[in-house]
Order: C-alpha cells, then structure tokens, then sequence
C-alpha cells in the first residue's frame, strides 16, 4: 500500500545561461530552496516527491535569444545524466525523495542538435526516466521533437506509448511527464494514462497564458478527463543573464497541485521571489476511484474506432529535422506557422476570417 504523501513543487528565481558551466548558480540556489521548502512542508507529512520547473536549470534563453540552434547544443545543453543530473541526485539521496526536473539536452547520436528533455531521479539519485518534448513546441523554442525526427526514433526507439510518453512504476506511483504547452493538447495526456501514469509533471508556462487562466484549465481538464495528478510549479523571476540588476517575471504565478478528479489541492497564485507550492497525493484513493467509479473513470468508455477517425489525415509535417537545422523564429514563422493555418483552412476544418487572415 502507498500511503499518502506530500509533493513539493519549487518555484524559483533563476537566471539565463551563455555557456553550460552557468548552471551550477541556479542548482545552487535550487539546493537552498529545497532545504526550506522540504522542511516546512514536511511539518504537515513526509515529502517524498520534488518537482523543480522547466527553465530553473538554463532559463530561456535558446528561445529568448533566438540563439542559433547547433550553438546552443555545443556550449549550453547537457547531458542526460552528467554532471548536472549527478548534483541533483545529491538532492535526491540527502531528502530521499524522487525529483522530477527539465533541462535542454543533448543526444548522444545527434551531436548538433538538441532537445527538450524532463527526466525523473529515483531517491538514489539515478535517472529513470526521460521524456523528449515530443509536440506543442512554442514558436520561439528552439528544441527539436521526437517528431521532427520520426523515422530514425521509431527505427530505434520503436512505435510505441512508451517510446513518445515513458512511464515509470516507482514505490510512489506511476510517474511521467508533459511539459508545458504539452499540456494543452489533450493527446499527451491521454498519451500518458494510457501508459498507466497516476502522477504527471506539467511545468512551466509562461504569461500570458497564466494570467489568463490557460495553465489552470488544461491542468485540470487533463487531470479530470484522465483521472491522474498533475505536479505543475511554474517559474518565478527570470534573470536574462548572471549580472542582470531587474529579473522578469516571465511565467506569471500559478503554480499548482491538482488531483485526479481535476480539484487544486496545492495553489500558489502570484510570483515573489522564490517560493514553493505543495500539495497531497493519494495514490490508493486514485486506483480506488479508477476501479469504482461508474461514470468519472472516463478512460474505459472511450470508442478508440471512432476516436482514431480524428488523425487519419497528417497534419503537422514529421521528419523536419532529419537533414535540415531548426530554423529561427521568423523563418520557423514563415515556413511552418502559417503554412499550418492554410492548411487548416484548405481543409476546410477552419474558416478564413473576413478580412482573409
């Protein structure tokens, strides 16, 4: 039996990278934060689950730069594990808790690329799952999808749920992960519980899609509609570089626990300074509602003939990176984005506006 447990979810202030070595100033403060959200939260019962947000370890500047892709990857991405995985399973060991976290990384048989990479530690510190962002890739991110290499990762990684959604079936639950604008398409989600996910990290997303309540209604029609927790802490103030005087505050507030029923059982609303948002997980009473519910444990109803009626035609382009480099934002705009929206209204699933765009 799991019995249940407290997750803490960081929320902290982080600045930008110009070259790998940069990082350790954000883990640094990360370790620091850790102490005190751990022992605060642990008042109440036993953490024994860490989330630390997308961007704490590199920041954004890939995307905020518009930093020519095969650059990024040789002086600022990582790997998955090295050094800094390493240090944030000295984490893991001293508070014996799993860590779920991100980093821009890269892959050993793609020297010139990188990816969007979140992975999960086990409390000994060992990697023992990573995801590779595999669609909703904003328009100014940088990272490359599993998508944009289709053939090769399927020739080596097999067509399968655990290929593109991974699980791991740890002491704590079954853990995966959808990071940011993954969240909001419901696929990835879906994706996920049908691996067998309870618990899903869902961090960061930038304003102003907080502000406008895009982050809490996808985190919670993905935790109802899928009946699993959703770990999302967002980031606090951003530092473009190291030396910068005045942070940003990019992401906008909040972050949030919620539970497999789509209610927020943890809730951190407005962004000051570095702080933390924490919330329970009950993993018996999520199997426990699975297996009795009549009607809410939505998964087993699902017409999955019908349903694949929806993607029998491509719609986003696979296989854009196989022999080309990531464009930059004006050209990804150009090439992608808008072809993408013709294409939408050639089809005639969306209709042109007066004016024609």
């Amino acid at each position: 039996m799991i019995e249940p447990y407290n997750v803490v979810g960081l929320i902290p202030v982080f600045r930008g990278i110009r070259k790998r070595a940069d990082i350790q100033i954000n883990i640094d403060h990360i370790k620091s934060l850790t102490h005190a959200a751990l022992w605060l939260t642990s008042l109440d019962i036993p953490v024994k689950l860490l989330a630390i947000p997308e961007g704490a370890l590199q920041g954004f500047n890939d995307e905020a730069l518009d930093v020519d892709h095969k650059e990024f990857a040789h002086t600022c991405a990582i790997d998955i594990p090295g050094p800094e995985t390493d240090t944030l399973g000295e984490i893991a060991r001293a508070n014996n808790v799993f860590i779920m976290a991100q980093a821009k990384a890269r892959h050993p048989d793609w020297k010139d690329l990188f990816f969007n990479v979140g992975f999960i530690l086990d409390p000994h510190g060992e990697v023992i799952l990573q995801h590779h962002k595999v669609s909703s890739l904003l328009p100014c991110e940088r990272s490359v999808s599993p998508h944009d290499l289709w053939d090769w990762w399927v020739e080596k990684y097999g067509r399968t749920l655990q290929a593109f959604w991974p699980v791991a079936d740890t002491a704590i639950g079954r853990m995966g992960i959808m990071m940011a604008m993954e969240g909001n398409y419901p696929e990835n989600g879906r994706g996920l519980a049908m691996n067998g996910a309870e618990v899903v990290y869902r961090a960061s997303m930038p304003a102003p899609f907080t502000q406008n309540d895009i982050f809490e209604i996808s985190n919670r029609a993905r935790a109802l509609e899928n009946n699993m927790y959703i770990v999302a802490p967002n980031i606090s103030w951003y530092y473009l570089h190291a030396e910068d005087a005045t942070p940003v505050d990019a992401g906008g507030g909040r972050s949030m626990i919620v539970d497999y029923k789509g209610a927020i059982v943890g809730k951190q609303l407005d962004t000051n300074g570095s702080t933390f948002v924490s919330g329970v997980i009950n993993i018996e009473a999520l199997r426990h509602h699975r297996a009795n519910a009549q009607v809410s444990n939505w998964m087993k109803d699902i017409r999955t003939e019908m349903a694949q009626l929806i993607y029998e035609k491509p719609i986003y382009p696979k296989n854009r990176y196989l022999k080309q480099m990531p464009p930059k934002h004006a050209e990804y705009k150009r090439t992608v984005i808008d072809r993408q929206v013709a294409l939408m209204q050639e089809r005639g699933i969306w209709k042109a506006p007066s004016g024609g765009k």
